[in-house]
């Protein structure tokens, strides 16, 4: 495990040490949740960026055109 100096402003810290307290969690283990969450969320982004960036609309165009032309299963219907 890795140790690392993190200066905080005061106003972001005591939120965080309120935030931290309310979920009843060290200070130290927010951080690390909350680093964790951003890296995450930054990961998913750049994840289906890069699905997109490989799609196919004409491919698909296709498999949709190939698709059984059935009527809706109980429940699936539109609202």
């Amino acid at each position: 495990m890795a140790n690392y100096a993190l200066r905080v402003p005061e106003s972001l810290f005591s939120y965080a040490r309120q935030v931290a307290e309310e979920e009843h969690v060290s200070m130290n283990q927010f951080f690390v949740t909350a680093i964790a969450e951003k890296v995450s969320a930054l990961k998913t982004e750049t994840y289906f960026r890069e699905r997109q960036a490989r799609g196919d609309l004409a491919a698909f165009d296709q498999w949709l055109a190939a698709s059984p032309k059935a009527k809706p299963v109980p429940g699936d219907e539109k609202p």
